[in-house]
């Protein structure tokens, strides 16, 4: 059986003018298993979401390819082509003049899906998503979590077995997005998709993963990955164990040196502007 998702030494970079151009991706290389759950984490910058953008087929690389599962043993090239994922940016995007079932349909209803049927599919999660009750409601009326899940929904309702999280939970407060992180948990459990997702929080990453990928500075390459082998259900009380602490204080290292190396490269590109306009 094929990866859920593979990419196989993807390049980009953009152009900046006059014959020079920013890489921004370095013979990226990524395997995801079917139902597996990974976070993605790397120094601010160094590309995460123009891979996801590529991953999505929002954007086509230079060089390289991205497979999905289809069944067969190579999988299915999609390098370039949109639709077989579903994408959850960071915000939320819900249109407050919509009630909160009709903002959850739009995917489907894009995707050429009858109202009558979108509805119907999107009001059958309501209740796992903690939002039963609220189909009439408009946005401005729930809570920051509600919104979150409300736009996962919208997300997981299009039926595509792949998902991508964009920092789902960056815009949260503490204690919002540490129930968020249980709660999707608990959903991820009992649905089982395969969820790629960028975040900056590292405790993140480890209490909700089966795998860390960390990336390196830009041009992004795979620097490590970290397998999370903590017991499932993960609860709350784990997040102060040792054995959760050591995973956790190995990405933080890694992240750390990524960053500076960011910052000195950032350094060095600055100063040879400057010689270069003298």
């Amino acid at each position: 059986m094929s990866d859920a998702l593979s990419c196989e030494r993807v390049e980009r970079a953009f152009p900046l003018g006059r014959g020079r151009a920013r890489p921004v991706l370095d013979a990226m290389s990524l395997r995801v298993q079917p139902g597996e759950f990974v976070s993605l984490i790397g120094p601010s910058g160094c590309g995460k979401s123009t891979l996801f953008n590529v991953i999505a087929g929002l954007d086509r690389p230079d060089s390289g390819r991205v497979l999905v599962g289809d069944g067969s043993a190579a999988g299915q090239d999609v390098t370039g082509r949109p639709g077989h994922c579903a994408y959850m940016p960071q915000k939320d995007l819900l249109f407050p003049w919509r009630s909160v079932l009709d903002n959850t349909v739009l995917g489907l209803q894009v995707a050429g899906v009858g109202k009558r049927e979108a509805r119907d599919r999107a009001r059958e999660l309501f209740p796992a998503f903690g939002l039963g009750g609220f189909e009439d409601a408009r946005p401005g009326e729930l809570s920051g979590g509600m919104r979150q899940r409300a736009a996962l929904l919208r997300t997981v309702v299009q039926g595509r077995d792949l998902l991508l999280l964009d920092e789902p939970f960056g815009a949260l407060d503490s204690l919002t997005r540490t129930e968020m992180q249980s709660w999707l948990q608990q959903v991820w459990q009992r649905y089982r998709w395969t969820v790629l997702m960028i975040t900056h929080d590292v405790r993140e990453a480890v209490f909700l993963s089966d795998r860390v990928v960390v990336l390196s500075a830009r041009p992004a390459t795979v620097r490590r990955e970290v397998v999370v082998g903590l017991p499932r259900p993960r609860e709350l009380s784990l997040l102060t164990a040792p054995e959760f602490a050591a995973i956790e204080r190995e990405l933080l290292d890694l992240l750390h040196e990524e960053s500076r190396r960011a910052l000195e490269q950032q350094a060095t590109a600055q100063a040879g502007g400057s010689t270069a306009s003298r």
